[in-house]
């Protein structure tokens, strides 16, 4: 016996088996029991109480805890107790024919022996869920008032926990169904009170003698977008926090703690379906090939490491500058894919010989080009060092996978690359042209090269580094205020997943025998979302209210921003694929010697710090790039 409380419960259920027999035969008897001998009945109880006890501790029976009794621990009594049976009275048959007790008492005791086992530990339940539920006014004045959105498993699951313990943070006043079926209905004692489209009415039925919701809790794991979309715009009408309980796997073990409220996952706000793609067509893309991912320590890169190594390639070489980035990758890649065969090379995609010789040694077949300079307004002060690692990193990479023979290189960009009003957009349109004029190059018949070059172009990365979402997280954190540069700033998302599954796709279909050279893939993204929008959903899923718990302050446009992005210029007719959700663009390119003379113009700017001479030369390269207070590039120049 491991604690008291086992040992106490193995008693208890010791002495209601020892009773359980005599009572059975009294049930089937009644009065008449008196004509046996009440000493033998007893003695035979106690032996039936003795083999009860040792099944029972065999069966596992004192593991559960009474307090959180169950149909599980119903389930298990009657085991237990039918194995009790199966096993007392053949043996009593074998002894005396069972000549002392009527035929009919084994099966009453059945039933008995299950309620005397069962019944305390439920009635234990209720007096304790009863003793939480009425223990203290304060506590209970403290409580948030909420709905929860949901009425089946994990709802139930929820209430549960909330019942059990004295601590927690919400009092549930009644629960909304995604559909009309459970409306009416009630779960632990709480109703249904209609659908998500009735919430505005449900509301305003609490009169103002009865406590009103101030959060909606979201207790469905497989809600749908448009419920979604639906609750954060009433939760913002009504004045409603709203946020969502875990996944069952989440809950803690120690029921003592607050059962906690997550946000919604913020891949929600998306207000559209994720991009799901041909997964087998990516799978046999980079399976049993020789991978090289640059900048792989980043939101982009990392992903890609991870989608790759689960496609089984011969051998996955990860590079980045930053040691971190690149250990916390290669940690996560070690321990998923132990047997993978795999490098990670610390270098710096500036650096020409340090390239070569990955190259030289690792012979990649397939590069994906994730390294970039890509903070905006950082790159706007420093334009040298963009120049230096978005154009010249890109030629070094691009011309090592010309050079070795690579078979495919992925070049990773941004919607910012069309009509770009920053140093960091200019760069890497400029990128761009250099990889679509090396693609062009290779149908040319003085060519030497055997690389396709792929170029992918998408818009801002949901909860990616330096991205918005993290810094909207961290103002929360401090109690605000969320800064939002402009009300009317807006722009195009999409989750992880999607952009890497776009530049794999891509990937395919730059492959494909019959595909044009020196175009562009963009991915679909819907319509972009307001920035302002995105301040107030963060806000909401927090639990609070914009404006109220939280405020936001408009802060005005950075240098090299704009107030909308655009994925295709007016000139790039885009063209449908066979995969859904994928565009092919046509950009403006030039020729290949052009290009190399212009970006060593450039580069020996930028290795000289004359930024004045590296804007003036971008603007000759990329005639569209106007600057975000749309100062003359003439002034700027001078």
């Amino acid at each position: 016996m491991k604690t008291l409380r086992q040992k106490l419960a193995f008693g208890h259920d010791f002495f209601m088996a020892t009773c359980s027999l005599p009572i059975a035969m009294f049930l089937r008897l009644g009065n008449e029991i008196l004509f046996y001998e009440i000493k033998l009945i007893f003695l035979w109880g106690v032996c039936f109480g003795l083999i009860s006890a040792g099944l029972f501790w065999k069966m596992g029976l004192y593991s559960g805890i009474w307090r959180y009794a169950s149909v599980n621990d119903l389930v298990a009594i009657t085991k237990s107790v039918t194995l009790v049976i199966l096993v007392f009275f053949p043996v009593m048959f074998l002894i005396n024919r069972l000549e002392w007790i009527p035929r009919s008492t084994p099966i009453i005791n059945w039933f008995v022996l299950i309620a005397f086992l069962g019944g305390p530990r439920f009635i234990y339940r209720k007096i304790k869920e009863y003793h939480y539920n009425g223990s203290s006014g304060i506590q209970e004045q403290k409580r948030i008032p909420a709905l929860l959105v949901g009425a089946k498993d994990t709802a139930e699951m929820f209430l549960r926990g909330i019942l059990r313990n004295p601590n927690s943070a919400y009092e549930i006043l009644g629960l909304i169904s995604e559909k009309e079926g459970p409306v009416g209905h009630q779960i632990h004692g709480l109703k249904v009170l209609g659908t998500i489209e009735e919430i505005p009415k449900i509301i305003k039925q609490f009169h103002a003698n009865r406590k009103k919701p101030q959060r909606l809790i979201v207790a469905k794991e497989d809600i749908n977008k448009q419920s979604v979309q639906k609750l954060l715009l009433f939760a913002e009408e009504l004045a409603l926090g709203i946020g969502r309980i875990p996944s069952p796997t989440d809950f803690h073990e120690d029921i003592n703690e607050n059962i906690p409220i997550k946000p919604i996952a913020i891949e929600d706000l998306l207000g559209r379906p994720q991009l799901t793609l041909d997964r087998p067509s990516m799978q046999s893309l980079v399976e049993g090939k020789r991978i090289l991912i640059t900048g792989a320590g980043g939101t982009i890169g990392a992903e890609l490491s991870r989608q790759v190594a689960r496609c089984k390639p011969a051998s996955l070489s990860i590079l980045d500058n930053s040691e971190y980035g690149l250990y916390a990758i290669d940690l996560e890649i070690a321990e998923s894919y132990p047997n993978l065969n795999r490098a990670a090379l610390v270098a710096s995609v500036r650096n020409r010989n340090r390239v070569m010789r990955v190259f030289e040694d690792e012979t990649p077949e397939i590069v994906f080009h994730a390294a970039a300079l890509k903070h905006v307004p950082i790159v706007e002060q420093n334009p040298d060092e963009g120049v230096l690692t978005n154009v010249e990193g890109t030629r070094i990479v691009a011309d090592c996978c010309r050079n070795y023979k690579v078979q495919l290189m992925v070049l990773i960009s941004t919607d910012k690359a069309v009509n770009p009003t920053s140093v960091m957009g200019a760069t890497k349109r400029i990128a761009e042209t250099y990889c679509q004029a090396l693609d062009i190059e290779k149908e040319a018949e003085t060519s030497y090269t055997e690389t396709r070059f792929v170029t992918v172009r998408f818009g801002n990365v949901l909860g990616s580094t330096g991205s918005v979402i993290p810094l909207f997280q961290r103002q929360l954190a401090r109690g605000g205020p969320l800064t939002v540069t402009d009300p009317n700033m807006k722009r195009y998302f999409m989750t992880v997943r999607e952009a890497v599954e776009l530049v794999l796709e891509a990937a395919v279909l730059g492959t494909n025998e019959k595909a044009e050279t020196g175009r562009v893939y963009v991915l679909e993204m819907g319509e972009p979302i307001r920035i302002l929008d995105l301040a107030h959903q963060i806000i909401l899923l927090a639990g609070l209210r914009p404006d109220k718990d939280i405020k936001i302050a408009f802060t005005g446009l950075r240098e090299g921003e704009k107030l909308s992005e655009e994925i295709l210029h007016d000139s790039e007719k885009p063209e449908k694929t066979k995969y859904a959700g994928i565009l092919l663009a046509s950009p403006r390119t030039a020729p290949l010697e052009q290009l190399t003379k212009q970006i060593d113009g450039m580069v020996d700017a930028a290795h000289k710090g004359e930024k004045t001479e590296i804007i003036s030369l971008i603007q000759k390269h990329v005639p569209e790039y106007k600057n975000s207070k749309n100062i003359p590039m003439e002034t700027i120049a001078s």
